[in-house]
């Protein structure tokens, strides 16, 4: 009974363990992107920010403050696994309507 116990805990560690480590790669790729796209805005200065670019950066910065709050977080209850999948599922949506 115990070793059950043992295994479900070190499985949620696991999971858990997965899910920040995907979270912090995709706050790296978010601040690269962030980064690339302000030195492109800085580099066409003499030209004024379309509507569109600031909508995408945005979000971009949106979404960098939602990876760091989760990062910041302890787990609320339930799977970790589907509170990340429902998250990404959600992200990519607003990302779809960004890009439209």
């Amino acid at each position: 009974m115990a070793s059950s116990c043992s295994f479900r805990i070190t499985r949620t560690a696991e999971d858990l363990a997965q899910t920040l480590t995907a979270i912090s790669q995709r706050l790296v790729k978010l601040e690269q992107r962030l980064e690339a796209l302000e030195l492109q805005s800085t580099q066409t200065r003499g030209e004024q920010q379309s509507d569109e670019e600031i909508v995408m950066l945005d979000g971009v910065d949106q979404l960098l403050e939602e990876c760091k709050g989760l990062l910041n977080t302890s787990a609320p209850e339930g799977s970790i696994e589907e509170q990340s999948d429902q998250y990404w599922e959600e992200h990519r949506e607003n990302q779809d309507n960004i890009a439209a």
